[in-house]
């Protein structure tokens, strides 16, 4: 037996419109998982679930916005309803408030990116939470999506790295309180990834320094967060709750 198999588990990912979570729902499916990809742009999720079907996976779009408790539960409802049980949640949904410092930002940025990265990522656990108690399931998942900021303090990151601090911390906290409804946290911490929304910046002359601070001396590719989030997904991590996965090429070692 694969302990890696995803075969008939029903995935829930949040903030799929684009980003990791877009290619995060791809990936799922493409392994046998049953998909619910859940954005506020359900137009770019209908894209995505449109490629996930041609490609002969099951995949289902719903409208989520984490910062709303009410559109939380309609979402976990509806994903329950269309594909059963949810036996994995991907925390996904993030936001930034660009390159600013703690004197840039406003009250408007702090409550966007904290409601939306952190507060977001409770509620909707919390949510979930009650879903696996009422479906009387063996148990539950939960995969939190942070970052190399948790721990890697950079200039004009403010509040994001601070949301990222914190939601690894509720990671392991809530890996302590989740044991008792035998739903397992974890958190995916990637480094800098180079996707269609940073790829002229990452790769510009001017980043070149920083690229070479990563003792690899390259950005990550999404492809480099197969293994990690397949491992955290499927029940091949089955004894781990409480983890922090990074996957940065080092950048983390380096700073120390």
């Amino acid at each position: 037996m694969n302990p890696f198999k995803l075969d008939q588990k029903h995935i829930a990912i949040t903030g799929a419109s684009s980003g990791l979570g877009h290619y995060f729902a791809k990936l799922l499916a493409a392994n046998g998982a049953k998909v619910t990809l859940g954005a506020r742009r359900v137009e770019k999720l209908e894209e995505n679930v449109s490629g996930i079907r041609s490609a002969g996976g099951t995949a289902t779009a719903l409208p989520l916005d984490v910062r709303n408790s009410e559109s939380i539960k309609s979402f976990i409802s509806a994903a329950a309803d269309e594909h059963g049980a949810i036996d994995v949640l991907v925390n996904n949904a993030g936001v930034e408030a660009g390159s600013k410092t703690y004197m840039m930002i406003d009250e408007d940025d702090w409550d966007f990116v904290l409601e939306t990265n952190l507060k977001g990522a409770w509620l909707t656990a919390k949510t979930y939470t009650s879903h696996v108690e009422a479906s009387d399931a063996a148990g539950g998942n939960i995969i939190m999506v942070s970052s190399i900021s948790d721990r890697r303090a950079n200039r004009g990151q403010f509040p994001y790295a601070i949301s990222k601090g914190a939601l690894t911390r509720m990671t392991e906290v809530m890996a302590l309180e989740a044991a008792r409804y035998r739903i397992r946290v974890n958190a995916l911490a990637p480094g800098y990834i180079v996707t269609d929304m940073n790829r002229s910046v990452l790769e510009s002359e001017q980043f070149v320094p920083f690229r070479n601070n990563i003792p690899m001396r390259r950005y990550g590719q999404l492809e480099d967060l197969d293994g990690p989030l397949l491992l955290l997904a499927s029940d091949a991590s089955r004894y781990m709750t409480g983890s922090v996965l990074t996957a940065d090429g080092g950048h983390v070692c380096a700073s120390l």
